[in-house]
């Protein structure tokens, strides 16, 4: 039994005297001891080599009483895994040399055994878990279908991936056959990853407020609604879609444990298009990590106030930027910690 379970409770949709708390990408680039591993080893070397991915998860469980720990990894594991040969390029980010633009592209493109093409992030679940001793529990998370699209048709990351839209409605066909390779791949994976002991699964949507709310309904939800319909009956299924506010009440009615939101929309405004019956993550802003503590304390409290303390898990609303000082990620998760009702 894990001896922490207040996250496992919010999912459940259970009273708690405080809410959860974890950050997105809290196993990551703001911490001296991340970068000293960092300057050691190449991106894609940390991801794949399990004793390094379960350290860099562990790092700010070491530092922080965060109630829930993420699994160091990267959405474009996956591409990886169906043959599509992503590298991370100094200052430029994730990179594809030969971009997928043609139906012919997308036929060469496999559904491979998990098994034996991801078998690493499975050995890092594995030792992640010996480290974590059942104190809290472990995440794991995949990229939507349309969000690693993105990146396969576009080749690079983008402010707008107008290459991949144009992509869609000039070849939808295309569109939809890797769109659907990349869903059955990644339920493949996900649950694996349930086998092998994570305690929940997170879908992350980073692209998918660059679509009108039709579009998002025909390129990005229906298979993010797959991936649910699949991992739900096994674990919690947690959706996080960035600037995805227009499809909170359709994702309501799927069988998800809690819907991450950003911070565009107002806690009210979440509760009242998820029919208050949801369990909801987020939304602080991670700029605003820049603030002093005392104004990031003041925040946290007026933040779990209006979402409530029950159902409502407090995180950022998208990953933790680079350059946030450490005290300013301890104010964060100590405001939460230490939250008591009319505070």
């Amino acid at each position: 039994m894990i001896k922490n379970d207040l996250y496992l409770k919010a999912l459940r949709g259970e009273t708690v005297e405080r809410p959860p708390v974890w950050m997105m990408r809290q196993a990551g680039r703001y911490l001296p001891e991340f970068i000293a591993l960092r300057d050691k080893y190449d991106f894609f070397t940390r991801c794949q080599t399990p004793e390094l991915a379960s350290e860099i998860t562990v790092q700010p469980i070491r530092r922080y009483p965060l109630d829930a720990a993420i699994l160091f990894s990267d959405i474009l594991v996956v591409p990886q895994a169906m043959g599509i040969d992503f590298k991370m390029k100094e200052n430029v980010g994730p990179w594809l040399d030969n971009p997928i633009r043609t139906m012919q592209d997308v036929q060469n493109v496999i559904v491979p055994d998990v098994n034996d093409t991801l078998g690493y992030v499975f050995d890092a679940i594995e030792l992640t878990l010996q480290k974590l001793d059942n104190e809290i529990p472990l995440i794991g998370f995949a990229g939507s279908s349309w969000t690693i699209l993105c990146y396969c048709v576009e080749g690079k990351g983008s402010k707008a991936f107008d290459i991949a839209k144009s992509f869609c409605f000039q070849q939808p066909e295309a569109a939809h056959l890797l769109l659907q390779k990349i869903t059955d791949t990644t339920i493949a994976y996900l649950k694996r990853k349930v086998e092998k002991g994570v305690s929940a699964v997170q879908v992350f949507d980073s692209w998918g407020g660059m679509l009108s709310p039709a579009d998002y309904q025909e390129f990005s939800w229906k298979y993010i609604n797959q991936i649910v319909e699949a991992l739900s009956p096994l674990t919690h299924v947690v959706v996080f879609g960035k600037g995805c506010w227009f499809a909170l009440e359709e994702m309501t009615m799927a069988p998800v444990s809690a819907l991450g939101v950003d911070w565009t929309i107002k806690p009210e405004f979440a509760r009242t298009l998820t029919n208050h019956t949801m369990t909801l993550q987020g939304n602080f802003d991670p700029a605003r990590l820049h603030s002093t503590p005392e104004t990031i304390k003041k925040m946290v409290n007026e933040m779990i106030n209006r979402f409530g303390k029950d159902r409502y898990i407090a995180n950022l609303g998208h990953g933790i930027l680079p350059n946030i000082p450490l005290e300013n990620a301890e104010a964060f998760i100590r405001a939460v910690v230490d939250w008591k009702p009319n505070n």
